[in-house]
């Protein structure tokens, strides 16, 4: 005969475990109530592949549209840097070409003696034309330089986006 210890004790694991499984069965009706809750329509699978179809197509075309950008920029570093070369080539050749006392303009005014603030600032450009082309000249190859790595950097972001 089971002393009354025993019987208490599986009484308690019994209901233990009833609750337990009690708890089970209203968790899972709650992820069942919850899955009903949503209500997917599968009304026709033609209906569903051509919705498919469409998104897979936009998809792709957003795919060819950033190759062809990429490939753009490709072309635009390529032009850039043939009309850097280029004009470089030029320039240099003329300023080498031309003597360095001469400058590169002049201003012919009336020169009646008198001095004004407009013609020593004339004068002082049309003598330092060399310097001033050649400084210009250097500042629009510097910007041309930091577009081209500006486009490189967009390039790299594209494809590590992909």
């Amino acid at each position: 005969m089971k002393s009354e210890e025993t019987v208490n004790y599986e009484t308690l694991v019994r209901r233990s475990q009833l609750c337990i499984m009690n708890y089970e069965l209203i968790k899972d009706k709650a992820l069942a109530e919850l899955f009903q809750a949503q209500k997917p329509t599968f009304d026709d699978s033609a209906d569903f592949m051509a919705k498919l179809t469409k998104r897979l197509d936009a998809v792709e075309f957003i795919k060819q549209h950033q190759e062809a950008t990429i490939h753009r920029y490709k072309m635009a570093m390529v032009v850039a840097f043939v009309v850097g070369i280029v004009s470089g080539g030029v320039t240099i050749a003329f300023l080498l070409s031309t003597p360095a006392d001469v400058p590169l303009f002049t201003f012919d005014g009336q020169t009646d003696g008198s001095t004004s603030l407009t013609t020593g600032l004339l004068q002082w450009l049309s003598e330092n034309s060399r310097v001033i082309f050649a400084t210009i000249l250097a500042l629009l190859m510097s910007l041309g330089i930091v577009s081209v790595i500006n486009n490189v950097q967009e390039i790299v972001a594209i494809k590590l986006k992909q």
